[in-house]
């Protein structure tokens, strides 16, 4: 079996937009700002549930220390991962994204709007999730753009300041990849009651028919996990 990669994991929100927002326009595209922003808030909450376990204070710092995950082997090995750039450190960090694999899936599957909304919502919510008084901002895509800009207000970075990551705190991609599933399942069936339950069906199919039987299987079996817990 292939590797889950950050491609499973766009393609999986991407495909929640294109049914949701084919059956029902705007409200579907509602649904979806909705789903985006409650599976980011709960990767944060973990985050920051990790931390308070640790003891450390939910600063910016201690938010990248706790991230959740790394580019997947796949992706490293076709240098197709996110590039980045440091724009400055103090008193606001701020990066260019120059390349990213969610952003190439969306484009693949001509979904671009469905990524521009995917990511203007998406790490917000990661920190609204982690500490709701920390102010990221994202005020352009790589969508309409040459390159994302992402500003964390006030962290106070130091040039090369070194984050040590815990192993124990990275989630490969068949997690993210199930975890984004069933939220967006989740959301979709709450709002759109039986019809919800159909488009996550249909959802799953055709990452099924994109990605085999047995990666669609790893992924429905992650419906039965608690994401809001570590």
């Amino acid at each position: 079996m292939k590797e889950f990669t950050e491609r499973h994991h766009a393609f999986i929100a991407a495909s929640f937009y294109r049914e949701l927002v084919g059956n029902y326009g705007g409200q579907g595209e509602k649904a979806f700002v909705l789903a985006v922003q409650r599976y980011a808030e709960q990767r944060g909450s973990r985050m920051a549930q990790r931390a308070i376990r640790d003891n450390k204070e939910l600063t910016f710092a201690v938010y990248r220390e706790y991230g959740e995950w790394v580019s997947s082997e796949t992706l490293k090995n076709e240098g197709a991962v996110n590039t980045v750039e440091e724009i400055s450190f103090s008193p606001n960090y701020e990066i260019k994204i120059l390349q990213c694999p969610w952003a190439e899936q969306f484009k693949k599957m001509d979904l671009t709007k469905a990524g521009i909304i995917y990511c203007t919502h998406l790490d917000k919510a990661i920190v609204r999730g982690f500490n709701p008084y920390l102010v990221f901002e994202v005020p352009q895509s790589i969508y309409e753009h040459e390159y994302c800009i992402q500003i964390m207000r006030e962290a106070d970075f130091k040039k090369n300041q070194k984050i040590i990551r815990n192993e124990e705190n990275i989630k490969k991609f068949d997690y993210h990849c199930g975890h984004c599933y069933k939220t967006f399942k989740d959301i979709t069936t709450s709002i759109f009651k039986i019809r919800g339950e159909e488009i996550a069906l249909k959802v799953l199919k055709d990452f099924r028919k994109e990605y085999g039987n047995e990666m669609a299987e790893i992924l429905f079996s992650y419906l039965k996990v608690d994401f809001n817990l570590i």
